[in-house]
């Protein structure tokens, strides 16, 4: 089962961010975190939000086990532009552009298995499963 979670509108360059994405693609979740934890770069930390809450809906919407679960692509995605702009000399202007990000982690883990009851016993079956005595093997060997 896959879980996708989604933050929009980051105020954070995709180039940037796409550095540290790129080390937590196929790790564990435990490990994802602890890397993103040490990882002194402002998208560590708004990637490792992103990824506690994808594990969160793993857990309390999907119901599977955080132990399993696995990052499957954590992609960085361009947002809209802010476009700014500062003078300069001579009346002219200078082009400030401020980039934003789309983060996107999907998880796969395995869905928890659902137990299987076992069949119920018939009379007919257990009937079929007499046990056997003494007499009547006695019987079956001189027939």
């Amino acid at each position: 089962m896959e879980v996708t979670s989604i933050t929009k509108f980051v105020r954070l360059s995709p180039k940037k961010a796409r550095d540290v994405a790129r080390e937590i693609q196929g790790l564990p979740v435990s490990n994802a975190l602890d890397i993103l934890t040490f990882t002194p770069k402002k998208a560590a930390q708004l990637i490792s939000k992103t990824l506690k809450t994808a594990i969160a809906d793993a857990e309390n919407n999907f119901s599977l086990d955080t132990n399993s679960l696995v990052i499957k692509e954590a992609v960085i995605g361009a947002g809209p532009t802010m476009r700014r702009f500062k003078p300069r000399a001579k009346g002219s202007a200078g082009a400030i552009i401020k980039r934003t990000s789309h983060i996107s982690i999907t998880l796969v883990g395995a869905a928890p298995e659902k137990k299987k009851r076992a069949p119920k016993k018939t009379a007919a079956k257990k009937a079929d499963k007499a046990p056997v005595t003494e007499v009547a093997a006695a019987e079956e060997a001189t027939a």
